[in-house]
């Protein structure tokens, strides 16, 4: 468990405090519920109001550090690197499990890589509406079945989404209920069986990058719900190979202004080799 305590500065609703603190509601509602706040030392259960210069301890599960490593960290945003296996959103994800943040964008379960939580209510509305305006620049790397040949052109397709499966199906044209998605892939390495791709998102789909490579033929080393169950053995992978490699955002106008231009990059393991122009 991690202690923190804070001091309250102006009078307000309990919730409201922890809210501008940086917790997520939902990380909120559990503190709330399961007594694991003080008032001046005393437990509470209620979301009552709290006073100028009382001070709330709150107490919090941490998250085993191999499920995610921070890239960057200031007093507005924490930007990690998330490990496979584990959601973003909800009181069992890292908005949950990491004290003080919120989620604004999110990845798969299964989809590794670079994330920006936002730490404090301002922070949160400039990022949301930094990805609302599509002002996050975002590329990952994915190890493919199969040699391809993909030049850095733009990919044109039309997705719909299963709800009965929880999946995607991909169309050449449009269909009911379709909607357009559109990703860039270039081919960084070709090996005798597989290949390394990086994917850059122009529009920003359920399972965009993990269908579309499917759709072409060049399904993700590693993915169940795509891929095909025989070459996942062959390569004795039962994780997918997609992982969030860059992420650099632009055109923010507020407080955050000064992450205008900023990467934040990590590679996985199994690409640190790649001579990739960043």
């Amino acid at each position: 468990m991690e202690k923190i305590e804070i001091k309250v500065k102006n009078t307000d609703k309990l919730s409201n405090v922890l809210l501008n603190y940086g917790f997520s509601y939902n990380n909120i509602n559990k503190i709330i519920r399961n007594k694991d706040v003080r008032i001046d030392g005393i437990k509470t259960n209620v979301d009552g109001i709290v006073f100028n210069g009382q001070v709330l301890t709150i107490f919090v599960a941490t998250l085993p550090q191999d499920k995610f490593k921070k890239v960057f960290e200031d007093e507005n945003i924490l930007v990690i690197d998330k490990m496979s296996g584990i959601e973003v959103e909800g009181e069992d994800g890292l908005e949950g499990k990491i004290p003080g943040v919120i989620a604004v964008h999110r990845l798969d379960r299964n989809t590794e890589g670079v994330l920006v939580m936002a730490k404090n209510k301002q922070a949160e509305k400039e990022l949301s509406e930094a990805i609302k305006k599509q002002m996050f620049d975002k590329k990952y790397l994915a190890e493919v079945v199969g040699k391809t040949n993909f030049k850095g052109e733009k990919y044109t397709a039309y997705l719909v989404k299963d709800s009965k499966t929880s999946s995607v199906k991909i169309y050449n044209n449009f269909v009911q209920g379709a909607v357009k998605i559109e990703t860039i892939f270039k081919t960084l390495k070709n090996g005798s069986e597989t290949s390394i791709v990086e994917a850059t998102l122009i529009t920003g789909k359920t399972h965009q990058i993990r269908a579309h490579l499917a759709f072409l033929g060049n399904a993700i080393v590693g993915d169940g719900k795509y891929g095909k169950n025989e070459d996942n053995k062959k390569f004795k992978e039962k994780k997918q190979k997609l992982h969030c490699y860059y992420l650099k955002i632009n055109g923010i106008n507020g407080e955050l202004s000064y992450l205008n231009g900023r990467k934040f990059i990590s590679l996985p393991d199994w690409a640190k080799t790649l001579n990739i122009n960043i």
